[in-house]
């Protein structure tokens, strides 16, 4: 099963972060303590997904 990267994105602006900066490769996302690289595909599977969920500090969604 894969993830698709806005519904990861809208997972993360849900909980505070919101774009720091955006590069060719990787967009930074941060709440003002914590700053997640999301890098640019359309879709992520879905191990990646969590993983960067609990980067975050999150609750693993996917």
């Amino acid at each position: 099963m894969s993830v698709k990267r806005r519904d990861l994105v809208k997972y993360l602006e849900q909980h505070g972060f919101s774009l720091l900066r955006e590069g060719k490769k990787h967009a930074i996302y941060t709440n003002g303590e914590t700053t997640i690289p999301v890098k640019r595909h359309l879709r992520f599977d879905r191990i990646t997904a969590n993983q960067l969920c609990k980067q975050a500090g999150l609750e693993p969604k996917f």
